[in-house]
This record gives structure tokens, sequence and C-alpha cells, in this order.
């Protein structure tokens, strides 16, 4: 039955070409809202928090923080209105997710920058 169900998925979604990311990133997200007949491009900035679910399923979580109120929000890998998603910075962090990062403030809530080897 799982066999059948990741057959479907495989064949009927489509596989969108996204960057390589994962909790501790800050991201941005451009995504497609409409409203009534019009539609316009709105971008959600924050840092990843975590990565659930693999294949068609698989959602991501971002944090941020706008005018001290923290917000966060579930987007779908494969959700059709993501036009592009950018990775601003790449952070370093020891856990896959950071929920952690939910009682941190000021100072406490940075997070170290990755360094990336270039050889």
């Amino acid at each position: 039955m799982d066999s059948l169900i990741k057959l479907v998925q495989d064949e009927l979604v489509e596989k969108k070409e996204l960057p390589v990311f994962g909790a501790g990133d800050t991201i941005t997200v451009y995504y497609e809202i409409r409203e009534g007949s019009k539609t316009r491009t709105q971008f959600f900035k924050g840092v990843v928090i975590q990565r659930r679910g693999n294949g068609a399923t698989e959602t991501f979580t971002i944090r941020k923080i706008s005018s001290d109120i923290a917000v966060e929000r579930i987007f779908p890998i494969n959700m059709p209105t993501i036009q592009k998603i950018e990775v601003n910075k790449r952070g370093k962090v020891r856990r896959s997710r950071i929920f952690y990062f939910r009682d941190l403030r000021g100072k406490k809530a940075r997070i170290k920058e990755r360094r990336i080897k270039n050889d």
C-alpha cells in the first residue's frame, strides 16, 4: 500500500527546483496571493525552524519577528503558489528542529553563520 501511494506521488506531483536549505537558515519565500480576480506576490522572510516529512508531503516552518510579535508559517514544499525561495544566510545549528529558538530573545536569538569551504 505504501509503495502504491509513493508511486502515485512520484508520478503526479510535479517537483520544483528549490535550493538546498535546512534548520537555522534564513530564507525568503515568494508566494502568490489571490484576492478576487487579482493576484500579487508577497514574501515571507525568516529563520527555518524545521523541515518535516518527505516526498510530496514535506513541509517547512519559518519564524519571523515583526514589531515584537513572532509569526510562524508552515509551507508545503510542493505548494503551487510558491514562486521561488532565496537562501539569504546559512545558519550553524546542531539540531534539525530548533524549537528552543522560540524562547530566545535579543542577542541570544542570533544564529551563527555557517562558513562554506571553497576547496
